[in-house]
């Protein structure tokens, strides 16, 4: 089988989940010394789920299985749109726990973000969907959906790397979107000009981290995401 971009970025992602999740996730997991409620166990591993499938549905196009990955693009929409429901769960549980560390209003600050993920990943996954039988559209869409999914996985790199100052730059922007940026230089590369999905989607994504990390925790931000984690954390 050749090897692609695309099969290349798949295992990036596995990679980044099981770095990224060792230290706070998949470690205490092992050693017993996790406890959290089931959704969060079911969200880690329907997101999971997603990375290993797309994974999967490169090989799949790779060996020219062109049936087999129709069919599992079926189970794809149903992890999806699990994927994102669960994550309003958790982020209503990881508010909580913050809350009760004494972290206040910043706490419920991080809802915010979380809807937005939820909305920009389904968004993505069902333009994707909508663009199944245009190849090229359809690859990179369900490349970003994934790299949207991956965010959390970056950001927990900080764990490694506690001396570095702003975590929320260096690794929920830069690192986590940067995999976006050389996903355009690739494109330029290989085919001359950077696919409109990743120049202008894949732009949206990382002005929309941008605008977030200048915007977090505001006043305004405050307000909207105290107002959303009442109506739904109920």
């Amino acid at each position: 089988m050749k090897p692609s971009y695309f099969l290349g970025i798949a295992i990036v992602g596995l990679l980044a989940v099981a770095i990224g999740f060792a230290k706070t996730f998949i470690g205490p997991v092992s050693s017993g010394s996790f406890s959290a409620p089931n959704v969060v166990y079911i969200h880690a591993a329907l997101a999971f789920s997603w990375v290993l499938l797309f994974f999967v549905q490169t090989v799949l196009i790779h060996v020219s299985k062109y049936r087999t990955h129709m069919a599992l693009g079926i189970a794809g929409l149903v992890i999806a749109i699990a994927t994102a429901v669960t994550m309003l769960p958790v982020g209503i549980y990881a508010v909580n726990k913050e809350l009760a560390q004494g972290l206040g209003p910043t706490a419920i600050s991080t809802f915010l973000g979380v809807l937005t993920s939820a909305l920009m990943f389904m968004g993505l996954v069902l333009a994707g969907l909508c663009y199944r039988k245009t190849a090229a559209t359809h690859k990179r869409l369900m490349l970003l959906a994934t790299l949207v999914v991956l965010w959390p996985a970056w950001f927990r790199f900080r764990h490694y790397f506690p001396s570095v100052s702003r975590p929320d730059i260096w690794f929920a922007v830069v690192l986590a979107d940067s995999w976006i940026v050389i996903s355009c230089i690739w494109d330029q590369w290989k085919h001359g000009r950077i696919h409109p999905v990743l120049k202008y989607v894949g732009g949206f994504i990382i002005l929309e981290h941008i605008v977030e990390l200048m915007l977090f925790d505001t006043p305004t931000w405050r307000v909207v995401a105290n107002y959303l984690y009442q109506l739904l954390s109920y």
